[in-house]
């Protein structure tokens, strides 16, 4: 039996086919799509199996942005997705529709341990709850729970939470995005889209100067992020830089925790995305998990939580072909 497994973007789709006797330890084949450029994604699912001239029997696809009663949309494309619309063009049944973080979240039980970077030594209960958490583009949440003896994912939209600060700094924060946006999530801060708002306050408010050379790097730059943490990861940093970093990385630590508290991850917290497997230095600092574990009377059940970066940029792809082989 062979699966076709995707990860949906608004910028780039990933298609792979997997056969069942050789599991997720290699594709068949896989491809890279520029999203913009078919009117669907049946339009690119039907040109990369002509291509390869596969015939999988099942489908599963990630997709940025919350499915419901099997359909999603995708923020950044007019595509509309449906599974029973793809599952007639593709001739593949079942095609399941997972939420981008769901199809993380899957993945996490098939990871080795090359596709992590632990933060911290603390073994995980082998059947504890699991909570994942994604800062890329925007940020993402899920969560796995033991079902049957084995782990299921379930989505969340817990990165569209209220923004809670943690100190003074914070809270001007705070106030800076709800004037500027009216209601501030979490996602407003800890995500691609929140380093440069993190930036812009700081600069705004005159806690710390603008570099000259940073700002001319800024002004050319189609994605300001890239530009934010590059300069704070430098062997001498741009202190602006560097002080936005250090708000991104105190909240996503907060973020985590409280994560942890509400599923009692006790199999452990995984961080997700784009911008973890970038900072991994600065993750390994005492102030993150400091600020992960300061819950008060249970930041010791905190000190017992394992926390890891996911490195493997194809998670959400092997997220979304475990549940196809399962299903």
């Amino acid at each position: 039996m062979q699966v076709l497994a995707g990860d949906i973007g608004g910028t780039k789709t990933i298609l792979a086919v997997y056969a069942h006797e050789s599991g997720l330890s290699q594709p068949i084949a896989e491809q890279s799509f520029v999203s913009a450029a078919y009117p669907d994604l049946e339009s690119i699912a039907r040109e990369f199996l002509a291509k390869t001239g596969l015939r999988p029997q099942r489908a599963a696809f990630g997709v940025a942005g919350p499915v419901i009663d099997g359909t999603a949309h995708i923020t950044n494309l007019p595509w509309v997705m449906n599974e029973a619309k793809l599952g007639a063009a593709l001739g593949a049944s079942p095609v399941k529709l997972l939420n981008d973080l769901e199809s993380i979240a899957n993945a996490v039980p098939v990871l080795t341990e090359a596709d992590i970077a632990p933060l911290t030594t603390t073994s995980p209960d082998p059947t504890g709850p699991i909570g994942v958490i994604a800062p890329g583009t925007g940020l993402g949440e899920a969560f796995l729970l033991q079902v049957n003896g084995s782990y299921r994912a379930f989505p969340s939209e817990g990165g569209h939470i209220d923004f809670a600060p943690g100190n003074e700094l914070e809270g001007d924060l705070l106030h800076y995005l709800q004037r500027k946006f009216e209601h501030a999530s979490y996602e407003r801060v800890i995500s691609g889209i929140g380093i440069p708002n993190i930036y812009a306050f700081l600069r705004d408010g005159y806690y710390t100067l603008e570099s000259q050379w940073v700002a001319e790097q800024l002004a050319s730059a189609q994605d300001p992020t890239p530009v934010i943490v590059t300069n704070a990861l430098t062997e001498t940093p741009d202190p602006l830089c560097a002080a936005t970093l250090d708000i991104f990385t105190s909240v996503l630590a907060a973020k985590a925790g409280n994560l942890a508290l509400t599923v009692m991850a006790t199999g452990g917290i995984y961080l997700g995305g784009g911008i973890p497997p970038r900072i991994v230095s600065r993750l390994r600092h005492d102030n993150f998990l400091n600020t992960f574990r300061f819950k008060g009377r249970l930041s010791p059940l905190l000190a017992r939580i394992p926390v890891r970066v996911i490195l493997n940029s194809k998670s959400a792809l092997l997220g979304a072909a475990r549940v196809a082989l399962e299903a």
